[in-house]
């Protein structure tokens, strides 16, 4: 039930008994160093894991004979903890050996095989290996068709592997037949409220999420949740993941204030169930970051991402792809404020552990690409910004089907680039083919929606074709309205962006108004010296330029580059186009 340090005090005690009374080479005393490395490993202590699992190897290879089928469960153990460490050539090694062993000390069709073919393959689904990790789970479901009836639960773990490893691939509907056809032997072989029929219904939900049908998966993820409440008590550990997985789904459709809630009842059944700062916290604190991220609360979130990422560090190696993550996401968050020089630090520490950690063409590494690119855009060097959403995008069609809703994001962020190099065709076609995805992946009104209408309207706007622009920006200040709470800062670039037609059109007093509505939002959503501020400080000064109140334009001007001097290097064009406006400004009049 997770008292690790009852079970790892009781056992302690028992190999100080053990070593006693026994020769130092007992193979009981291996016993009892296996059974204190399972709890180290199960309380995520995986170097002390280790360290207990390789001294009863020691001993197991002095008692027994070479190819004894426990030197196979020892070389196991220790595969499984280099596994989670994240190193998986090691943990491919002794998983390897455990094989060789077992292919020696027992029949060819032996269950014990289809365990060593499990793991085997789970390490290549990590290593993003999925040809490999597939043939490894086939063989160990042929091992098992053979050696046990046809509705035995353990082929159900076959078929969920399988089916894990196509979901990875991106070939759902292959995943989704996997999955089911576990399910189906569950019912079967289990009893009606089973934990295990609970997790295939979370797998099953998965598939539905990563092929955008939310609906479906949140109604899975509910009946995973359901039987868990009548299976387990009420603060088990495997509550906080049916709970983390249902915010996970609210986060995606947009009903922030639902995922919040989810994820922080996620958090509080670890906390009650697991040790202080045990790594499972990263997650919940992660997720609940990364909504708060999302609802422009940017301290908070940047405050849960670093609990996230300090509990990550304690529990694993440096180099473990979810430390990558974590700085990944705290990234994020520093480029939603603005502070740029502190997202690409964090990354390019993302970057460094991911090149170690994974294979080069690794589905992960798109979404690196895509951040960094984004921060160099919104730094103006739009040619580095380009070549890395071009890379990323590569690596997205390999990975994910056609209408996935992660392909939709490159296409916009290409776009955008485009658009800012004025190649407007190209920019527009994109953004376009963003949004046709969207439409077939998302719910109607989804905020990712409306940044496509927005993004649509922007390249109107640059062509001149300001009545397409205006109807385009309406669109997606009608979907943020429903979708968002009424100060999110996303509203204000919504604000900004109409106003800037109707200045563009010559309408100025409804542009003043528009833009001020939108300085209004941002002054309470973003940070002092956020670039948003400048922008519509910029705007407002524009407008009164234009209107002839040259003292008023420059006194918003004035403001506009002293946020900017704050926040954007001394090249960003922003910065370089407001002095030369101010200049122009003073020299006239």
């Amino acid at each position: 039930m997770g008292e690790y340090s009852k079970a790892l005090s009781s056992y302690e005690r028992s190999l100080e008994i053990l070593k006693i009374a026994l020769p130092p080479n007992h193979p009981d005393l291996a016993t009892s160093y296996n059974n204190t490395g399972m709890v180290y490993d199960n309380m995520g202590e995986y170097s002390k894991a280790l360290s207990f699992y390789e001294r009863s190897l020691e001993i197991l290879k002095i008692a027994l004979p070479p190819n004894h089928p426990d030197l196979a469960t020892s070389y196991n153990n220790i595969a499984l903890v280099y596994d989670k460490m994240g190193e998986y050539s090691k943990a491919l090694s002794s998983y390897e050996r455990s094989l060789e062993i077992r292919k020696i000390a027992l029949p060819p069709n032996h269950p014990d095989l289809t365990t060593s073919y499990n793991n085997i393959g789970g390490v290549y689904s990590h290593m993003g290996e999925y040809s490999k990790a597939l043939s490894s789970y086939e063989r160990s479901l042929e091992i098992l068709k053979i050696a046990r009836p046809p509705n035995y639960s353990l082929l159900a773990n076959c078929y969920n592997n399988i089916a894990s490893v196509y979901a990875h691939m991106g070939e759902y509907s292959k995943a989704l037949s996997s999955y089911e056809r576990a399910l189906e032997i569950q019912k079967i072989a289990l009893p009606p409220n089973h934990p295990l029929l609970a997790t295939s219904y979370n797998n099953i939900a998965l598939v539905y999420y990563n092929m955008g049908e939310y609906s479906k998966a949140l109604s899975s993820y509910e009946r995973s949740l359901e039987i868990f409440k009548i299976a387990l008590p009420p603060n088990h550990p495997d509550f906080a993941q049916p709970y983390n997985n249902i915010g996970m789904v609210y986060d995606k459709m947009g009903e922030y204030s639902k995922a919040l809630s989810s994820y922080e009842r996620s958090l509080e059944i670890q906390k009650i169930a697991l040790p202080s700062n045990h790594h499972n916290w990263a997650g919940p604190y992660n997720n609940i970051g990364m909504v708060y991220d999302k609802m422009g609360e940017y301290s908070k979130a940047l405050s849960s991402l670093e609990i996230s990422l300090e509990n990550l560090k304690i529990a694993l190696p440096p180099n473990h792809p979810l430390l990558a993550t974590s700085y990944n996401n705290i990234g994020l968050v520093y480029y939603h404020m603005g502070e740029y020089s502190k997202a690409v630090s964090s990354y390019e520490r993302s970057l460094e552990i991911r090149k170690i950690a994974l294979p080069p063409d690794h589905p992960d590494f798109a979404q690196f690409y895509n951040n960094i690119a984004v921060v160099y855009d919104n730094m103006g060097k739009y040619s580095k910004a380009l070549s890395l959403l071009e890379r990323s995008l590569e690596i997205q069609k390999m990975a994910l089907p056609s209408n996935h809703p992660d392909l939709a994001a490159s296409y916009n962020n290409i776009a955008s680039v485009c658009d800012k190099m004025g190649e407007y065709s190209k920019a527009l076609s994109s953004y376009e083919r963003s949004l046709e995805i969207q439409k077939i992946a998302l719910p109607p009104n989804h905020p990712n929606w409306a940044s496509s209408y927005n993004n649509i309207a922007s390249v109107y706007s640059h062509m001149g074709e300001y009545s397409k622009a205006l109807s385009s920006y309406e669109k997606s200040l009608e979907i943020l309205k429903i979708a968002l709470p009424p100060n999110h800062p996303l509203l204000a670039t919504s604000y900004n962006n109409i106003g800037l037609v109707y200045y563009h059109m010559g309408e100025y007093s409804k542009a003043l108004s528009l833009y001020e509505r939108s300085l209004e939002i941002r002054k309470i959503a973003l940070p002092p010296n956020h670039p948003g501020l400048a922008t519509s400080c910029n705007s407002i000064g524009m407008v009164y330029y234009h209107m002839g109140e040259y003292s008023k334009a420059l006194s918003w001007l004035e403001r506009s580059l002293e946020i900017l001097r704050k926040s954007v290097s001394s090249t960003h064009s922003d910065l370089v186009l407001v002095k030369i406006i101010i200049e122009n400004l003073r020299n006239r009049f």
